[in-house]
C-alpha cells in the first residue's frame, strides 16, 4: 500500500468482512491491489486472480464493490474448496487517501488504530474500535529484542527476521561490526538499550547472554518496561535462584509472573534452530492470548 501511494498509484483495498466456515483468512485480512501488482491473500490462492478482476473494475470506475465467494456467490467458476463463505468490500483508494498517511504515521508512532469505511468515506479511529464499518484493527508491528550474543541468540534473531518482524541484536560490549543481517544492532548494556528503545506490548525481549548478571540486568529493565512478552534461556534449575533474585531486588511478583523461563514453548528443542522456532512460537501465543496493557 504505502510502496504503490509514494509511486503515484491509486490502489483497490479489498477486505474480508464476513467469514464463514474453515478458510485460512478471517474478517480484517486484506488484499491490495493495483493497476499491474497485487499482494497479500484472501483464501490460500483460491480467489485472488477473480479478486483482482474484480479490484481493478473498481480501480477504473471508483465505485465500491462487496463481493462473495462460496454459498450464494455468483461467481460459480471461482470455488472455495474449504466449503467457506467469504464477503469482500473493494474500494479504491487514491495514492493521497488521508488514511494512507495516517496508517503510515501510526505504524511509525506505534500506535493501534482502526480503520472504518462503507466504501466511499473512510476514517481511522483511535485504538480498536467496533461497530458499523469498523473493517480492521492495525497493531503496530511485531519487535523482537534479542539480548546476547551466541548461536542461540542469533537463531532467535533469525527467525524473527523469517516472520517478517522487527529485530533488534543487543551485544554487550560486543564487536563494531553488526552481524550480516537486516537487523537493528546495539552494544549497549542491557538497562540502556531496552531504555533507548523503549518496548511497548507489540515488543517481545528475549534474553539469552549466558552471563548471570547480564541476564539479572536485562530481565530487571524488561520485565519493569511495556514489553508483552520477556524470555530467558536458561535451565530449569537455575530458575528459583534466578526468580529468588529478582524479588530480592524489588522487581515485583505480577512482574516476575510475566517471565517466559526457561523461554520457549516445551517441544525438548535443543540445538538452537529448534529453540528459536520454539522461541517464535511462544512470542505468537502469548501474543494472541493476551491483551496489550495500553
Amino acid at each position: 500500500m504505502f510502496a504503490a501511494a509514494r509511486l503515484g498509484q491509486p490502489i483497490a483495498l479489498v477486505t474480508i468482512v464476513a467469514a464463514e466456515g474453515g478458510g485460512p483468512r478471517g474478517p480484517g485480512a486484506q488484499m491490495v491491489v493495483t493497476a499491474d501488482d497485487m499482494g497479500g491473500f484472501l483464501s490460500g490462492g483460491c480467489i485472488e486472480a477473480d479478486v483482482a478482476i474484480h479490484a481493478r473494475e473498481v480501480l477504473a470506475t471508483g465505485e465500491p464493490a462487496r463481493l462473495v465467494y462460496g454459498r450464494g456467490s455468483p461467481f460459480v467458476d471461482a470455488r472455495l474448496p474449504c466449503g467457506g463463505r467469504l464477503e469482500l468490500l473493494v474500494e479504491r483508494l487514491a495514492f493521497d487517501d488521508p488514511v494512507i498517511a495516517g496508517l503510515e504515521a501510526a505504524e511509525a508512532d506505534r500506535r493501534t488504530v482502526t480503520l472504518v469505511s462503507d466504501g466511499r468515506h473512510r476514517r481511522l479511529a483511535d485504538g480498536e474500535a467496533a461497530g458499523p464499518g469498523a473493517l480492521r484493527v492495525y497493531d503496530p508491528p511485531q519487535r523482537l529484542i534479542v539480548i546476547g550474543a551466541d548461536p542461540f541468540a542469533m537463531a532467535m534473531a533469525q527467525q524473527g527476521l523469517l516472520q517478517g518482524w522487527q529485530v533488534t541484536l543487543v551485544r554487550p560490549n560486543g564487536p563494531e561490526a553488526a552481524p550480516p543481517l537486516p537487523l537493528a544492532y546495539q552494544r549497549d548494556a542491557p538497562a540502556a538499550a531496552l531504555a533507548a528503545l523503549e518496548p511497548d506490548p507489540w515488543t517481545a525481549v528475549a534474553v539469552a547472554t549466558h552471563d548471570a548478571d547480564l541476564d539479572h540486568d536485562a530481565l530487571r529493565a524488561a520485565l519493569d518496561s511495556r514489553a508483552g512478552y520477556v524470555g530467558v534461556l536458561g535451565s530449569r534449575r537455575r530458575l528459583p535462584e534466578r526468580l529468588s533474585r529478582l524479588d530480592a531486588d524489588g522487581v515485583p511478583a505480577e512482574a516476575i509472573e510475566r517471565l517466559h523461563a526457561p523461554i520457549g514453548i516445551p517441544i525438548a528443542a535443543r540445538s538452537p534452530q529448534e529453540v528459536a522456532v520454539s522461541v517464535v512460537a511462544e512470542i505468537v501465543q502469548a501474543r494472541q492470548t493476551r491483551k496489550p496493557n495500553t
